[in-house]
């Protein structure tokens, strides 16, 4: 009851309109006013959240995606990766796919991914002869990818609320996000060669594609330089952050000199918008995980779990069909904060391994932005191509099952998350 309570309690607030970290805020303040009569806890709670340095990644990280993003180093990608794939049957499907994978790896951001690569290649796929809710469907998912593929601001803000290691938690995410990246391309090739109806871009020849892929040098070179780093020991996730604006800056400034004062003026406002918003939230969080470890709401569950039998795998199901439903009416960043300091001790309880757990959630994530009513990506591609909302979603839908069938496989083989990680010496 009072699970059920809670979660209605936080509903209205959200449905009210208000902004999320408020909403938290305010459930977890009316929480303790009705449970302890005081909310002298309150500024405690919240300022201990946010006194940690790795939460200096996250604003890093974001100035060094929108640099990438302002240096329009995108386009050089695109034109690569089509050089690369783009004449074969599907091949422009392939190109769009393995642009997303790499920009999802240096912008973090699936949002970003969608946008920015939803903008070059929609064009290309119409010009081609794609059907327009194929060429849609390609960017929606391929975009979900920013989640998954290191580094990924989902994936850091799962890590400090659940305090495990980024640097384990980047290299749960890798395999899984290729494997995701091939099983959409896989399907791009089977659709093209079954509906018969598309094909594939002109063949540049050697000497134009050797020329775009030597033109993409500079973004191509940005994941090994950031994720490498991190994985071989040599920096910390912070520390990787901040190498990665500084090359960010570079490139921006020195090789595609585009990016001047107004444009690092413009970024820095962007990225200060960004981590404000996500570190009231983070702040929020801690005061919803405080107040419902007051009311024993994590017990209660723990308890409920013990008397229905479930067994570990039992418990996740349940939980990854929650989060399906939620990613329905909710975006990531809250899914991650409302869900996670509830089930947290549960999963520890039950000794579920939180790095395996944590790319299970993220996958699960992606399916929250391209799934109806507020799948994000789906608005996304909605705005850039001015298309109807119905032929996006018609797009999007085969992904679902495709992510769904990503989802079943890091589940009943945990080493596909697992082994990197392991590989490397990570502990949970």
């Amino acid at each position: 009851m009072a699970t059920f309570l809670v979660l209605l309690l936080l509903v209205l607030l959200l449905l009210t309109g208000v902004p999320i970290f408020v909403g938290l805020g305010l459930a977890s303040v009316i929480i303790m006013l009705l449970t302890e009569g005081s909310i002298s806890s309150v500024a405690d709670t919240f300022f201990a959240k946010l006194d940690n340095g790795i939460l200096t990644a996250i604003p890093m990280f974001a100035f060094m995606a929108h640099v990438m993003i302002k240096s329009k180093v995108v386009d050089d990608l695109y034109e690569a990766a089509n050089s690369l794939v783009g004449h074969f049957k599907g091949g422009l499907g392939v190109a769009t796919v393995l642009s997303c994978t790499i920009f999802a790896a240096i912008s973090g951001s699936s949002v970003a991914t969608a946008l920015t690569i939803g903008s070059s290649a929609i064009p290309q796929m119409r010009r081609f002869g794609y059907r327009a809710r194929d060429a849609y469907g390609v960017i929606v998912a391929g975009g979900t990818l920013g989640i998954l593929i290191p580094p990924s601001g989902p994936l850091i803000l799962y890590a400090i609320v659940s305090e495990t290691s980024i640097g384990a938690l980047f290299m749960a995410g890798f395999i899984p996000g290729i494997m995701m990246a091939l099983i959409f391309a896989c399907f791009c090739i089977s659709q093209a060669y079954f509906r018969g109806d598309t094909k594939g871009s002109d063949w540049v020849g050697w000497k134009k594609g050797i020329k775009a892929i030597r033109k993409s040098f500079w973004s191509l070179s940005m994941p090994p330089l950031v994720l490498g780093g991190i994985y071989l020991g040599i920096f910390t996730a912070s520390e990787a952050a901040s190498i990665g604006c500084i090359y960010a800056l570079l490139v921006g400034a020195l090789v595609y000199r585009n990016f001047g004062l107004k444009e690092l003026a413009e970024t820095a406002f962007e990225t200060v918008r960004t981590t404000t918003m996500l570190f009231m939230i983070l702040g929020a969080a801690a005061l919803f995980s405080r107040a419902v470890t007051i009311i024993r709401l994590p017990i209660e569950l723990m308890e409920g779990v013990v008397t229905l039998g479930l067994s570990p795998l039992g418990f996740i199901l349940v939980v990854m069909f929650v989060i399906l439903i939620l990613g329905m009416f909710l975006e990531t960043i809250s899914i991650i904060l409302i869900t996670t300091p509830i089930v947290l001790p549960i999963l520890m309880q039950l000794d579920v391994n939180l790095i395996w757990y944590g790319v299970l959630l993220m996958i699960n994530l992606e399916l929250a932005l391209i799934t109806p009513p507020v799948g994000m990506n789906l608005f996304v591609i909605k705005g850039i191509a001015n298309a109807p909302l119905i032929e996006v979603i018609l797009g999007a839908v085969p992904y679902v099952l495709l992510l769904l069938a990503g989802l079943a496989l890091v589940l009943l083989f945990p080493d596909l998350a697992l082994w990197l990680p392991d590989l490397a010496g990570f502990g949970q």
